[in-house]
Order: C-alpha cells, then structure tokens, then sequence
C-alpha cells in the first residue's frame, strides 16, 4: 500500500476504488492518537455488528448506507455524517456502493 502523501491537497474519494463483491479500505492518517480510514464499499457488502473502545464519525462521501446504532437504523447519503458512540453495538451496510471517512480519537 502506498504511503498517503501529506502536505498536499488530496481528493478524498480517489484514493480508494470500489471493487465487485468487497469492502477496501485504505488508512489516511495513522497515529498514536487516532486514526483516519477510507473505505469503498460494494453494493450488498457490510460490517456486521461490532463495539469500538473510543467514539468515531462517519462520513459519507458517496452514495448511500444504513448504519445501525443500538438496533436502530439511519439511513446516510453523501455529505451527511453520524457519531459511533464508544462500547455501543453498531453496524453497517452498503444499500448502494458508497464510500465513507471513518475518523477514530482515542481519548485514554
């Protein structure tokens, strides 16, 4: 994977490809105090439900997904954003291909 450049304007939704049946993901930033992920997903594809130790936003840059919070369903579109809350059950799927940011800050 190549080294994400820095100190240059990027064009987020570039760096990342949609592939037919997956879900790919490329870390922008990595750090001791969090980390910036990129992820392409394929229509149909998801993350089943998991827990996360620190709180993360979601950003969604293109096309559409369904992100389940403790059960409960939220439709995003590009441009809208929703907040992973710490140690609650969450989940998401692609109802079209979408991409998404996921930024995560630990704070202990």
């Amino acid at each position: 994977m190549a080294a994400t450049p820095s100190a240059e304007v990027l064009k987020i939704g570039e760096l990342v490809d949609y592939q037919n049946g997956s879900v790919v993901s490329r870390i922008v930033v990595k750090a001791e105090t969090g980390n910036v992920t990129l992820f392409a997903f394929d229509a149909g594809q998801e993350l089943s439900e998991h827990t996360a130790p620190f709180d993360a936003l979601v950003h969604v840059l293109d096309g559409e997904a369904e992100i389940t919070i403790s059960a409960k369903p939220f439709r995003l579109r590009a441009g809208e954003a929703i907040i992973l809350p710490a140690g609650v059950p969450h989940a998401v799927k692609a109802e079209r291909r979408f991409k998404m940011l996921l930024t995560m800050i630990r704070s202990r």
